[in-house]
């Protein structure tokens, strides 16, 4: 997929915090190997922020179900209590265009924001599909304060790697930095 993007990536690019194939929105791409490790498996939690389009109308206890965790299967068959550092309804964004050319109108739906400090094998999916809401649209906006914004589909924006790092929350030194 990068591969069609029109830009130039450095050999080794890869991303960091991948979305699936059904998934889109705010993508990092770096060449340093270390940066998913001090991101993801750090002491410190980092926030991810995602825009979601539900089935249904969800109703504010099926809210406060979501507040409070729910359980969600992980690899092995293990049950995880999944909760997130915050969510809340939210009005359809104006910006959001309808991906789906046959989008059915009439079926309700909801649109969430929230908020995760750790993502565990399509968490957000598995979550919202445990209150029997089943994500329509998962949108990616930002990995700490890195923000999506209004950067259209398809394009890149290149940052030096000190403001890279202080935007993820990541100590810049040296060490942090060797590929």
């Amino acid at each position: 997929m990068l591969g069609a993007l029109k830009f130039d990536f450095p050999e080794g690019i890869h991303a960091i915090g991948r979305l699936d194939s059904n998934s889109e929105g705010l993508l990092i791409l770096t060449t340093n190997k270390k940066v998913t490790k001090l991101l993801f498996e750090g002491s410190m939690a980092h926030k991810r922020k995602y825009l979601i389009q539900v089935r249904n109308v969800m109703n504010e206890a099926t809210l406060l179900q979501l507040k409070n965790g729910v359980h969600i299967p992980i690899r092995g068959g293990v049950d995880y209590l999944a909760k997130p550092y915050d969510v809340e309804i939210v009005a359809k964004p104006d910006n959001i265009e309808e991906l789906d050319k046959n989008y059915r109108h009439d079926i309700p739906q909801t649109w969430l924001l929230m908020t995760l400090t750790e993502g565990k094998f399509h968490q957000v999916r598995k979550m919202v599909q445990a209150v029997n809401h089943p994500c329509k649209r998962l949108i990616r906006l930002s990995i700490e304060d890195i923000e999506l914004g209004d950067l259209p589909a398809g394009e890149v924006i290149e940052m030096n790697e000190q403001d890279f790092f202080e935007k993820l929350k990541i100590e810049y030194s040296p060490s942090s930095i060797s590929k």
